[in-house]
């Protein structure tokens, strides 16, 4: 489902009257800030992940060798 030219113009008309002009510029940079602090915490927790599953890996890898070890 997609939005056609039409119902793009009515919502920016209905924005444009619920809102007014001075505040659609407000809005548009308080979304925007938000979008920012939205991707900058989901790359946060990424970073995060992909650390913790590395320490693992690398913790998994030592105890393969420590029974590779005890094995021979």
């Amino acid at each position: 489902m997609s939005l056609g030219f039409t119902e793009i113009i009515l919502i920016a008309l209905f924005v444009l009257l619920i809102f007014g002009a001075k505040r659609i510029p407000e809005l548009a940079r308080a979304m925007g800030r938000a979008s920012y602090e939205f991707k900058k915490a989901k790359n946060a927790l990424t970073t995060e992940g992909q650390e913790q599953m590395d320490a693992a890996e690398k913790s998994a890898e030592k105890e393969v060798e420590k029974e590779e070890k005890k094995d021979a």
